[in-house]
């Protein structure tokens, strides 16, 4: 595959689909040719799946839950974004198996390195050639929700000890993973945080064959 896999973690309302968006539209300017998707969602089987984790009603078993978001995974990736990295394509993507990790792996205490494994089966593998982590309290993040939205949907309105749990899990597979992943400070202005996104995306551009 000669395309460019780029996804964008972290808590919610930390800014993902604000600078997916215009990352997509920067990458465009350069005459790229861009796929913006999201998990779960990025397809039709997506969005039912999505009304399902995000927003059914009542109790739903925390390994049901992992499974759901690994199919969804498994047809994304099948039918969107691979077809899209084999036409050379750049694939702009608001979460991925990170997430996974963090909220189902350590959030849910479903164990880590199960949901990786799940995830990585479902994906054939495929990891991302640049992971952008946005960092930010999760006390901060419920608040944009409330101001912007209002209403939390089943994963949002978990408690303050699961987000700050997922927040570590993010921050952790950072760590350990530092060529794959570019931390940002997500309370800065949001031009400073396009620019540092747009700078890391050209070395990478840099790297690819031409034509990509």
């Amino acid at each position: 595959m000669t395309g460019l896999f780029i996804t964008l973690e972290g808590g919610d309302g930390a800014g993902k689909s604000t600078h997916s968006g215009l990352l997509e539209n920067w990458l465009t300017s350069l005459g790229k040719t861009v796929v913006r998707t999201r998990e779960p969602g990025g397809t039709d089987l997506g969005a039912d799946i999505r009304e399902l984790v995000l927003h059914r009603k009542g109790h739903m078993d925390a390994r049901a839950e992992a499974l759901l978001y690994a199919a969804d995974r498994a047809h994304h990736i099948a039918t969107v974004v691979r077809p899209a990295l084999e036409r050379g394509e750049i694939v702009v993507q608001d979460r991925y198996l990170d997430s996974s990790i963090a909220y189902q792996g350590t959030g849910r205490e479903l164990g880590a390195d199960e949901v990786r494994d799940l995830s990585l089966w479902a994906a054939r593998g495929l990891l991302p050639d640049l992971t952008v982590l946005f960092d930010l309290d999760p006390e901060e993040g419920r608040r944009r929700i409330g101001a912007t939205r209002g209403t939390y949907d089943r994963l949002e309105a978990e408690s303050k000890a699961f987000h700050d749990s997922v927040r570590t899990a993010f921050l952790g597979l950072a760590s350990a993973d530092p060529d794959r992943f570019l931390v940002i400070d997500a309370t800065q202005p949001r031009e400073h945080v396009a620019e540092r996104i747009r700078t890391r995306v050209a070395e990478l551009l840099e790297r690819r064959p031409a034509g990509v």
